[in-house]
């Protein structure tokens, strides 16, 4: 399991409308062959705002997208339903953990990451 991808700053303005929130996702990827029972499994930001996955298998070899704001979940989508942004756009670190709270993995942007690009602004990671 990893974070495949963190898109942190939607595009234009951070205007709070639930579609800029929902251009503001982090991808975490299975990428083994069995599938991964999430229940209870967390995405935190380094201010401490959790998401806690409920009812979600994800298969091998597959990818769900966490957007912030709301929507109805799928297996390839789930929403946090939050009405403000999560991600810190200048620096920030994402964190996945199991539901035993050991850190599977993190991924952070910013100021004293040593900061790896992806393809636009705003888009990508670097891992720790």
């Amino acid at each position: 399991m990893e974070i495949s991808n963190v898109h942190y700053d939607a595009p234009g303005r951070d205007d709070r409308s639930n579609r800029s929130l929902n251009q503001e996702w982090v991808d975490i990827t299975n990428t083994g062959r069995h599938s991964v029972n999430l229940d209870d499994w967390t995405l935190s930001n380094r201010d401490g705002r959790t998401y806690t996955f409920h009812h979600l298998r994800l298969e091998g070899h597959s990818t769900v997208r966490v957007h912030t704001g709301n929507g109805r979940d799928t297996h390839r989508d789930v929403y946090q339903d939050r009405r403000h942004e999560v991600w810190n756009d200048r620096s920030d670190t994402a964190t996945l953990r199991n539901d035993h709270g050991r850190v599977i993995d993190t991924a952070s942007w910013g100021r004293g990451s040593h900061e790896r690009r992806g393809g636009h602004e705003g888009h990508g990671h670097s891992r720790r």
